[in-house]
């Protein structure tokens, strides 16, 4: 069954079209710094905002009209997985992502809820092998259950503790048997709302438990995924254990995990952390912890995770600016972690969306790689810093100065110049080099 009916192949057609169905600046074959676009980008969809969204909100129910809103759920997430390989042939993405929940309902016992799980296994591994489609990543939903009030790795219950590590196992096995490139970490409700409840230390020591265990079933079974987490400061707790990415490399770096964890980092939960998308992927990226990518954008205006489909060009420049300098994703991709607004209820904007995104991410790209192959941004650094290439601050950066030196150094009273900084040029360069693409 067609659930697109009204659309078709959505192609690159350049700036001159007008179709709304077509991309203007999105070619995946296009060479960018001698790479293809797509590999670049390597675009995912998100299962749960795309299939399983409905456009409700606190203040109303879903406004979404779709297709494969059966009665019966299991009925309904076969119907979903159609409609998934449809949309992703038709948008031409190579990958896609999901929660174990997004899938498949959850039965009366952990037993039938696995027998769902598998059952639509099937359908979505033999969808795989027939369309060439990948899985970038999938993880376990461990926070919509009222069973997960109190968290799940971080849990008060030692019961609910057992069951998550029940879920993460079988979901660790799906990824193996759908070829998963990545396995993700969130921690919906990994944290607190008071102190006054809370016994921090334990909670802490036990999600790394519940990662050692994760990280020694993944030996056992074969499944060499690049294993992620994903830092969110807030909601739906007060105080989320993985704030940020600097707050989750230390914690992964106290636990002895970091050799086996990179970052699934997302622009929305950036802003709400207080940081730059892009300052997020620095961190991650000096610390050689950057894995992978979800794309959105929140409204500076609302204070929550609003996961609007990225359309700032400023952002998706930076963003790709930040990994290029990286050398890239490796394993990880772009997944649209992205949903439609609630006036957006027809199928056709879930096209329409995904374009705008793919479209401002592909213009960014080309923006970033003129920044590159021009040094603009190179040349600027290497200026301000250039004190750092010799005399005392040579020494410094070689490791051969000390408190002794630095000492006889300024008691030489020589004068200090500063360089400016010149902000504003520097943003008007950006200009250019984004609206001259």
């Amino acid at each position: 069954m067609s659930y697109f009916k009204s659309v078709g192949k959505i192609a690159f057609e350049g700036k001159g079209s007008d179709n709304p169905l077509a991309f203007k600046q999105y070619n995946p074959k296009e060479i960018v710094l001698g790479k293809p676009m797509e590999e670049h980008l390597r675009f995912a969809v998100a299962y749960w905002h795309t299939f399983t969204a409905s456009g409700a909100d606190p203040f109303g129910v879903g406004t979404a009209v779709r297709g494969w809103d059966y009665a019966d759920a299991m009925d309904q997430a076969k119907a979903r997985v159609d409609a998934n390989f449809e949309f992703l042939e038709k948008i031409g993405i190579p990958y896609y992502c999901f929660h174990d929940r997004d899938i498949a309902p959850e039965g009366n016992t952990l037993q039938e809820t696995n027998k769902n799980l598998d059952t639509i296994v099937d359908l979505l591994e033999a969808n795989m092998k027939s369309t060439g489609t990948k899985l970038l990543w999938n993880t376990a939903n461990m926070f919509t259950h009222p069973r997960f009030v109190h968290g799940a790795g971080t849990t008060s219950n030692a019961d609910v503790y057992a069951y998550a590590g029940a879920q993460l196992k079988k979901s660790l096995e799906v990824g193996k048997r759908l070829g998963a490139a990545n396995y993700v970490f969130w921690g919906g409700r990994e944290g607190y709302d008071t102190l006054l409840n809370t016994d921090m230390a334990l909670e802490l020591d036990n999600l790394a438990r519940l990662f050692h265990m994760a990280v020694a079933y993944a030996s056992e079974i074969g499944f060499d995924a690049q294993f992620l987490i994903e830092p969110k400061p807030k909601e739906p707790t007060k105080h989320q254990y993985d704030f940020d990415a600097a707050t989750t490399i230390a914690f992964l770096q106290k636990y002895d995990l970091q050799s086996k964890f990179k970052l699934n980092l997302e622009a929305n939960h950036a802003t709400l952390a207080g940081h730059t998308f892009e300052h997020e992927i620095r961190v991650a990226a000096i610390n050689g912890m950057l894995g992978s990518l979800d794309a959105n954008q929140g409204d500076l205006l609302i204070g929550w995770d609003t996961d609007e489909f990225p359309t700032d060009l400023y952002a998706t420049t930076l963003t790709l600016y930040e990994v290029l300098k990286a050398g890239g994703l490796g394993n990880g991709g772009i997944n649209f972690d992205a949903k439609v607004r609630r006036g957006s209820f027809e199928d056709e904007d879930l096209f329409l969306a995904h374009i705008a995104g793919m479209d401002s991410y592909a213009w960014g790209l080309k923006a970033a790689a003129k920044l590159i192959e021009n040094k603009v941004l190179d040349n600027v650094i290497d200026n301000r810093y250039s004190s750092f290439r010799e005399g005392i601050g040579a020494e410094i950066v070689a490791g051969k100065a000390t408190l002794h030196t630095l000492e006889q150094y300024a008691m030489q009273n020589n004068p200090i110049q500063n360089l400016s900084g010149r902000q504003e040029r520097i943003k008007l360069l950006l200009n250019e080099a984004i609206f001259n693409v």
